[in-house]
């Protein structure tokens, strides 16, 4: 039986020697190899923290003592030290999630996985902890590349304003987020990590001066009151001390008995305390660390030895054709120019970096300032692309609505892993973007069924100057080429029933173009005759859509985007607007959080598959009928089971 076999909870940890824990760490890291290999997941990450983990949970009594983790990719150590040793279904339906998760243990305390937040947490615990007199330990543990976002800082500042309230907050330095960190806040942590520590300074002065007859003992009063000046020239940690945080290190982040000193002595302090700690992300597996690019930071399922792919890649993903185009237009354009939120290459931007590097910036995790900096850019006459993951992009809501839209500044959202992303569970679903940005006046959304449309409607976008634009699509493949058979106004017919008039009209958004096609073939075959459009741009709703709606029985709006206030809703709003009285259904997101599972699991727990979108049009009809037979309004009662993607509305209000 391997020690790692033997822990069940933190205690376990308090009986190891020093050898045993070395060899804990060694036997963690080989299990995190093998398992993220079956499964895919952040492995990179995991690996960094294999030490500090352990001597977290050798210091502190969690659940008691509260380990917030930023982000949350780096728990899987802390999951394996508290219990949860099945990694069979990492990040798949019925297994552990990705990130922390209060329903999988009380050791867990923050789900949301977007950075830059622990800092926030641990300062409202530790007022908590302050007001009603607990003795509990708040521990934030965060990354250098969080500590880009602007929210930590705000944390910080909050956080020192009171001298002697307990916080310990742990800086994992590990040089890069997603990409290596940069930026001002990086250089200062490269100038701690390669200068000797002022602690070490002090300790050699109070050595040698204290020894010195008469002015020995004066001398070291005078360096000891001056200290911080001789900080800010043997190791500018005085930013920090500035702010009224205690700092210590920086520690060697895979030195376990030199964590558990320096975290011992953050505990013993009776204030807020900084432990800077430097750690090797993908340590101890050769591959990651020969990967400059990310180090391993995420992976599919792979063969552990060769990293080969064990489920072969398809069709270029919706990013790589991104990527590709983006690089083209920067060849044509010299106005085009790109900002990325610490993802350039999960983004694509790639390429374009290596053919421009001048004209690509990296905020750092800085989604709020990022949307800014690109209304600047564009006053200053130029075109930015700001691409960012869908979710990430409702933290810059402010700046969008009162900064880009407001100004009419032409700038393009690039939204990847829009709509269920799936394994990387409720705060990665990208499925509030086409909500949140409906009220956004001016702004354009563009939803493209596939690479070719994706390619289309982002040169379609980059030539709109006087308004921003939003360009959007899902994770993995980007599946074959859809063609249309006709355009109407700015929207595609995918397919028609070669009359003037049919039964229903299926509005598809998006990637969800084959989902429709299928489940129009499914009611053909029940003799439902169906038109099939993609309106391409979802906002603002095509002119031409009500008088096309008025040609059908029914119209159905299908969407991997919340129900709530989502393009159905819009669709329902243009034709009461237009005063067409045609029945609506909506199929969506319902308005809930979804636990982590592979894209098509959740997509079919919603109800976005052809059976059960054909199978409710279905009903829908059948209701109709029996309605104008008993001589009532045409309007169907709403089909919506717990847990239903289904809705009703009509073209008029009700």
């Amino acid at each position: 039986m391997t020690i790692l076999e033997t822990i069940r909870g933190p205690r376990d940890l308090k009986a190891l020697s020093a050898p045993e824990l070395d060899r804990l760490a060694g036997e963690i890291r080989d299990f995190l190899i093998h398992a993220v290999a079956r499964t895919g997941g952040h492995l990179g990450p995991n690996l960094g923290v294999v030490e500090l983990t352990i001597a977290l949970h050798r210091v502190f009594e969690s659940p008691k003592d509260k380990i917030l983790w930023d982000t949350g990719h780096q728990s899987y150590v802390h999951k394996l030290l508290t219990g949860r040793q099945d990694f069979s279904k990492l990040r798949g339906k019925g297994g552990l999630s990705g990130y922390p998760s209060r329903e999988e243990s009380d050791h867990d305390v923050i789900e949301n996985s977007h950075a830059s937040t622990v800092l926030g947490w641990a300062d409202g615990l530790a007022k908590a902890n302050e007001v009603l007199r607990k003795d509990d330990h708040v521990v934030a543990v965060i990354g250098d590349g969080a500590l880009t976002g602007g929210m930590a800082w705000e944390a910080l500042n909050n956080i020192a304003a009171a001298k002697d309230r307990p916080l310990v907050i742990v800086v994992n330095d590990n040089e890069r987020s997603y990409a290596p960190t940069i930026g001002g806040l990086a250089n200062h942590l490269a100038t701690l990590r390669t200068t000797d520590g002022y602690e070490q300074f002090l300790a050699w002065g109070k050595g040698v001066l204290q020894r010195t007859p008469v002015v020995g003992k004066p001398l070291y009063g005078s360096l000891h009151g001056a200290k911080k000046g001789f900080k800010d020239f043997i190791a500018p940690q005085g930013m920090f001390e500035d702010l009224g945080v205690k700092y210590l290190g920086p520690i060697d982040g895979h030195d376990i008995e030199a964590l558990e000193s320096a975290l011992a002595r953050a505990k013993r302090f009776g204030g807020p305390v900084i432990v800077h700690c430097l750690t090797e992300k993908g340590r101890g597996y050769r591959p990651a660390l020969e990967d400059e690019a990310d180090r391993f930071h995420a992976v599919g399922a792979m063969d552990p030895l060769t990293c080969a792919p064990l489920v072969p890649s398809g069709s270029p993903t919706w990013t790589a054709a991104f990527g590709d185009e983006m690089a083209k237009i920067g060849e044509e354009r010299p106005d085009v120019v790109a900002i990325t939120a610490a993802m350039l290459h999960p983004v694509g931007l790639t390429r374009f970096a290596e053919r421009f590097p001048d004209r690509v910036w990296d905020v750092g995790i800085a989604e709020q300032h990022g949307a800014v900096c690109a209304a600047g850019l564009a006053t200053g006459g130029l075109h930015p692309v700001f691409a960012v993951y869908a979710t990430f992009l409702n933290r810059a809501f402010d700046q969008v609505l009162m900064d880009v839209a407001l100004h009419r500044c032409g700038v393009t959202f690039v939204l990847d892993r829009a709509g269920i992303t799936g394994t990387d569970g409720a705060s990665h679903n990208g499925v509030w973007d086409m909500s949140i940005l409906q009220v956004v006046p001016g702004l354009r959304i563009a939803a493209p069924r596939d690479a070719e449309r994706l390619r289309e409607e982002l040169r379609e976008a980059l030539d709109v100057r006087d308004a921003p634009t939003v360009l959007r699509f899902p994770k993995e493949s980007a599946g074959p080429e859809i063609p249309s058979l006709r355009r109407i106004g700015g929207m595609d017919v995918l397919r028609e029933p070669g009359t003037d008039r049919a039964d229903v009209l299926l509005v598809s958004v998006g990637a969800l173009a084959p989902v429709c096609l299928h489940a129009a073939e499914l009611l053909a075959e029940r003799g439902v005759t169906c038109t099939v459009v993609d309106p391409r741009w979802v906002k603002p709703v095509d002119e031409h859509l009500p008088p096309l709606t008025a040609r059908h029985r029914l119209v159905a709006v299908v969407e991997d985007n919340s129900r709530s206030a989502g393009v159905g809703s819009v669709v329902g709003q243009a034709l009461r607007d237009a005063g067409v009285d045609v029945p609506l259904r909506t199929f969506g997101v319902p308005e809930q959080f979804l636990a982590h599972a592979k894209r098509a699991e959740v997509l079919a727990d919603v109800g976005l598959t052809p059976v059960e979108i054909a199978g409710r049009i279905s009903a829908a009809l059948a209701g109709e009928r029996t309605d104008a037979l008993k001589g009532s309004a045409a309007v169907s009662p709403a089909v919506s089971p717990a847990g239903s993607a289904a809705g009703s509305v009509t073209g008029k209000e009700h």
